[in-house]
């Protein structure tokens, strides 16, 4: 049903929860950026937050992504800007960079390091950042100590690897760079571009798919995500992590 998927999340505006504001204000956090950087996206998706960096630098995008469709969205709507950075859209592979070392002055990926796993990623990609370059990723981290029960095992089956955001600062540090800064990501960042969106595509599917039990249960697991969040999302979310290469 990997097609159903795909039919999802290509009629969204993000392939998962961010917003504009809090892209801007992890970028806002970065210093000593040369005045046109070379940038990499990682797992960017259609790019909402690529023509968002676009509009902040004039530097070097490249945005990477495993599935060719969310490259050609990303395409059309960087063709359609006026943006002074000049935007790349690949078809690629995150866990395979075939890019030299210190080929940039920053890496940025929202929503998609876990693919590798968190500290994976972060090693993997450190040899790719010029020295004193920067690394930025939002993570899905839990906001307290103690979540409720169904929270804490909805969770364990869906992201075990998923940790207290505060332990996530000693993995950064021991992975080679220097934290900058951390903030949670808004209420409202799950809505608005993500789970909205997700509920009319699936009211919309439902009657498309009415006979198949297959697509009628990924609803229903959508659904019971949504649910989730609604009722625990004081207790999770994602956090962005500003970093810096040390070393």
């Amino acid at each position: 049903m990997e097609k159903l998927y795909y039919e999802i999340f290509e009629s969204l505006p993000r392939q998962g929860p961010g917003d504009d504001g809090s892209t801007k204000r992890a970028f806002q956090k970065l210093t000593g950026l040369p005045e046109h950087p070379d940038i990499l996206d990682i797992g960017c998706g259609s790019g909402k937050q690529t023509l968002v960096l676009a509009g902040l630098t004039a530097g070097t995008i490249t945005a990477i992504d495993n599935h060719h469709p969310f490259i050609e969205i990303l395409k059309k709507w960087y063709a359609e800007s006026q943006y002074a950075s000049d935007v790349t859209g690949i078809c690629g592979d995150m866990a395979s960079l075939d890019y030299k070392d210190e080929s940039f002055d920053l890496i940025w990926s929202e929503g998609a390091a876990y693919i590798m796993g968190f500290v994976n990623a972060l090693k993997s990609w450190r040899r790719l950042l010029r020295p004193n370059g920067h690394l930025v990723v939002s993570e899905l981290v839990w906001f307290v100590k103690e979540a409720p029960r169904k929270a804490m095992d909805y969770f364990a089956k869906e992201y075990p690897d998923m940790r207290y955001y505060e332990d996530i600062c000693p993995l950064i540090e021991s992975a080679g760079y220097e934290m900058i800064d951390y903030f949670p990501l808004p209420h409202e960042s799950w809505w608005m571009d993500y789970y909205r969106p997700i509920e009319e595509k699936i009211r919309e599917l439902k009657n498309k798919y009415r006979n198949d039990t297959d697509a009628q249960a990924i609803f229903d697991l959508f659904n019971l995500e949504i649910d989730m969040h609604r009722r625990y999302s004081d207790y999770y979310g994602y956090g962005f992590y500003v970093m810096k290469k040390k070393g």
